[in-house]
Protein backbone atom coordinates (compact mmCIF):
# COMPACT_ATOMS: atom_id res chain seq x y z
CA UNK A 1 0.00 0.00 0.00
CA UNK A 2 2.59 2.20 1.10
CA UNK A 3 4.35 1.57 -2.33
CA UNK A 4 1.69 2.17 -4.46
CA UNK A 5 0.76 5.71 -2.61
CA UNK A 6 4.32 6.67 -3.45
CA UNK A 7 4.12 5.85 -6.94
CA UNK A 8 1.31 7.57 -7.36
CA UNK A 9 2.67 10.71 -4.93
CA UNK A 10 6.33 10.89 -7.34
CA UNK A 11 3.39 10.40 -10.81
CA UNK A 12 1.54 12.99 -10.00
CA UNK A 13 4.88 15.55 -8.98
CA UNK A 14 6.30 14.71 -12.40
CA UNK A 15 3.19 16.24 -13.52
CA UNK A 16 3.37 18.90 -11.97
CA UNK A 17 6.61 19.59 -11.84
CA UNK A 18 7.16 20.20 -15.72
CA UNK A 19 3.64 22.61 -15.80
CA UNK A 20 5.61 24.99 -13.18
CA UNK A 21 8.91 25.14 -15.45
CA UNK A 22 6.78 26.00 -18.46
CA UNK A 23 4.59 28.52 -16.60
CA UNK A 24 7.94 31.01 -15.50
CA UNK A 25 8.24 34.12 -16.79
CA UNK A 26 11.82 35.08 -18.19
CA UNK A 27 13.38 31.69 -20.01
CA UNK A 28 11.51 32.39 -23.23
CA UNK A 29 7.61 31.10 -22.10
CA UNK A 30 4.80 32.90 -20.74
CA UNK A 31 3.86 34.36 -24.48
CA UNK A 32 0.79 36.34 -24.26
CA UNK A 33 -1.21 38.40 -27.40
CA UNK A 34 0.74 41.24 -25.93
CA UNK A 35 4.15 40.39 -25.69
CA UNK A 36 6.14 38.10 -22.82
CA UNK A 37 8.26 39.02 -20.24
CA UNK A 38 11.95 40.04 -21.31
CA UNK A 39 14.14 37.09 -21.49
CA UNK A 40 16.88 36.99 -18.23
CA UNK A 41 19.49 39.31 -18.97
CA UNK A 42 18.14 40.58 -21.89
CA UNK A 43 18.84 44.53 -21.73
CA UNK A 44 15.73 46.82 -22.38
CA UNK A 45 15.93 49.62 -25.01
CA UNK A 46 14.60 52.33 -22.87
CA UNK A 47 12.47 53.06 -19.84
CA UNK A 48 8.90 53.94 -19.55
CA UNK A 49 7.76 55.87 -16.48
CA UNK A 50 3.87 55.25 -15.42
CA UNK A 51 2.21 56.82 -12.93
CA UNK A 52 -1.02 55.80 -11.61
CA UNK A 53 -2.93 58.35 -9.33
CA UNK A 54 -6.70 59.54 -8.50
CA UNK A 55 -7.98 62.84 -10.19
CA UNK A 56 -11.13 63.78 -8.27
CA UNK A 57 -11.51 67.06 -9.75
CA UNK A 58 -11.60 65.99 -13.55
CA UNK A 59 -13.79 63.87 -16.12
CA UNK A 60 -11.81 60.55 -14.91
CA UNK A 61 -11.47 60.06 -11.49
CA UNK A 62 -8.81 57.03 -11.62
CA UNK A 63 -5.90 57.88 -14.00
CA UNK A 64 -2.68 56.49 -15.84
CA UNK A 65 0.14 59.06 -17.09
CA UNK A 66 0.76 58.95 -19.75
CA UNK A 67 -2.77 57.56 -20.88
CA UNK A 68 -1.61 55.49 -24.14
CA UNK A 69 1.42 53.92 -24.65
CA UNK A 70 3.45 52.79 -27.98
CA UNK A 71 5.95 50.35 -28.55
CA UNK A 72 7.85 49.19 -31.79
CA UNK A 73 7.15 45.38 -32.25
CA UNK A 74 10.22 43.35 -30.94
CA UNK A 75 11.37 46.29 -28.37
CA UNK A 76 12.47 44.94 -24.74
CA UNK A 77 11.07 47.89 -22.39
CA UNK A 78 11.58 48.50 -18.72
CA UNK A 79 7.78 49.75 -17.64
CA UNK A 80 8.55 51.02 -14.09
CA UNK A 81 5.20 51.70 -12.40
CA UNK A 82 4.74 53.97 -9.48
CA UNK A 83 1.29 54.73 -7.39
CA UNK A 84 0.87 58.01 -6.88
CA UNK A 85 -2.54 58.06 -5.48
CA UNK A 86 -4.05 57.53 -2.08
CA UNK A 87 -5.69 54.57 -3.38
CA UNK A 88 -4.37 50.66 -4.10
CA UNK A 89 -4.39 49.74 -8.09
CA UNK A 90 -2.83 47.47 -10.37
CA UNK A 91 -1.19 47.78 -13.94
CA UNK A 92 -2.44 45.35 -16.63
CA UNK A 93 -1.67 44.79 -19.90
CA UNK A 94 -3.68 42.19 -21.69
CA UNK A 95 -6.13 42.18 -25.48
CA UNK A 96 -9.54 43.89 -24.10
CA UNK A 97 -11.19 40.71 -24.14
CA UNK A 98 -8.87 39.42 -21.86
CA UNK A 99 -8.95 42.39 -19.58
CA UNK A 100 -12.72 42.35 -19.34
CA UNK A 101 -12.80 38.88 -18.48
CA UNK A 102 -10.66 39.74 -15.83
CA UNK A 103 -12.36 42.76 -14.68
CA UNK A 104 -15.91 40.89 -14.39
CA UNK A 105 -13.45 38.10 -12.29
CA UNK A 106 -12.32 40.72 -9.96
CA UNK A 107 -16.13 42.23 -9.38
CA UNK A 108 -16.89 38.96 -7.60
CA UNK A 109 -13.54 38.80 -5.95
CA UNK A 110 -12.12 42.31 -5.69
CA UNK A 111 -9.32 40.62 -3.06
CA UNK A 112 -7.94 38.30 -5.55
CA UNK A 113 -4.10 37.71 -5.66
CA UNK A 114 -1.90 37.84 -9.05
CA UNK A 115 1.27 36.63 -9.73
CA UNK A 116 0.83 37.57 -13.03
CA UNK A 117 4.10 38.52 -15.13
CA UNK A 118 2.23 41.30 -16.91
CA UNK A 119 0.56 42.86 -13.98
CA UNK A 120 1.32 44.50 -10.72
CA UNK A 121 -0.93 45.74 -7.55
CA UNK A 122 0.93 48.54 -6.11
CA UNK A 123 -0.33 50.05 -2.10
CA UNK A 124 -0.15 53.89 -2.07
CA UNK A 125 3.34 55.34 -2.59
CA UNK A 126 5.11 51.49 -4.09
CA UNK A 127 6.41 50.89 -6.96
CA UNK A 128 7.33 48.20 -9.47
CA UNK A 129 8.83 47.22 -13.00
CA UNK A 130 7.84 45.10 -15.61
CA UNK A 131 10.76 43.93 -17.76
CA UNK A 132 8.54 42.94 -21.39
CA UNK A 133 9.14 42.74 -25.07
CA UNK A 134 6.18 43.67 -27.03
CA UNK A 135 6.77 40.99 -29.79
CA UNK A 136 3.60 40.90 -31.25
CA UNK A 137 1.98 43.90 -33.57
CA UNK A 138 -1.89 45.08 -32.40
CA UNK A 139 -3.77 47.35 -30.40
CA UNK A 140 -3.87 46.44 -26.69
CA UNK A 141 -4.90 47.97 -23.34
CA UNK A 142 -3.35 48.62 -19.89
CA UNK A 143 -5.83 49.40 -17.14
CA UNK A 144 -6.61 48.85 -13.65
CA UNK A 145 -8.99 46.06 -13.04
CA UNK A 146 -9.72 46.84 -9.34
CA UNK A 147 -13.77 47.31 -9.15
CA UNK A 148 -15.14 50.65 -9.89
CA UNK A 149 -11.20 51.76 -11.08
CA UNK A 150 -11.69 50.79 -15.01
CA UNK A 151 -15.66 52.75 -15.01
CA UNK A 152 -13.89 55.73 -13.74
CA UNK A 153 -11.52 56.02 -16.39
CA UNK A 154 -8.57 53.74 -15.40
CA UNK A 155 -7.27 52.06 -18.61
CA UNK A 156 -5.57 53.56 -22.13
CA UNK A 157 -4.58 51.87 -25.51
CA UNK A 158 -1.31 49.94 -25.74
CA UNK A 159 -0.31 49.86 -29.21
CA UNK A 160 2.73 47.62 -30.69
CA UNK A 161 3.95 48.68 -34.01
Amino acid sequence: MKTALLAMGLTLAASIVPAVVLASPGHGNGQMAVGMPAMHGEKPARTVTVILREDYDGDRPFVFEPSDLTFAAGETVRLMITNKGEETHEFVMDTVDKNAEHRDLMAKFPEMEHDDPNAVRLEPGEEAEIIWTFNNSGTFEFACLLPGHYEGGMYGSLIVE
